[in-house]
């Protein structure tokens, strides 16, 4: 059974920085697309970002130019470097596999205020 583990928000003033973290567990990781999903209060999850296997990214036209996802391989880990954040960004982050998506993890929360 794959698990999904996040870790790296925290509070940060508008237009800083921060990196998350999503550890896997399972094989499966490394042949899954995967995507970075964020829920903000009173909204639906949303899915902001994802890279295939061979690393291919896509955006979302919110966080495009701001948010790199990225991805190894051999360690089953996956990053979202966030840059120049914004109020709106603030939200509980997730990752999961794009194409069937499986449990989800607790989330890491991520507050962008001044």
């Amino acid at each position: 059974q794959v698990q999904f583990v996040e870790s790296g928000g925290g509070w940060v003033h508008p237009l800083g920085s921060l990196r998350l973290s999503c550890a896997a567990s399972g094989s499966i990781f490394r042949i899954a697309t995967m995507g970075w999903y964020r829920q903000a209060p009173g909204k639906q999850r949303e899915l902001v970002a994802y890279i295939t296997s061979r690393g291919t990214t896509t955006y979302v036209d919110s966080v495009k130019g701001r948010f790199t996802i990225s991805r190894d391989n051999a360690k089953n880990i996956m990053y979202l470097q966030m840059n120049s954040l914004k109020p709106e960004d603030t939200a509980v982050y997730y990752c999961n596999r794009v194409s069937g998506v499986l449990g989800w993890g607790q989330g890491t929360q991520v507050t962008v205020s001044s």
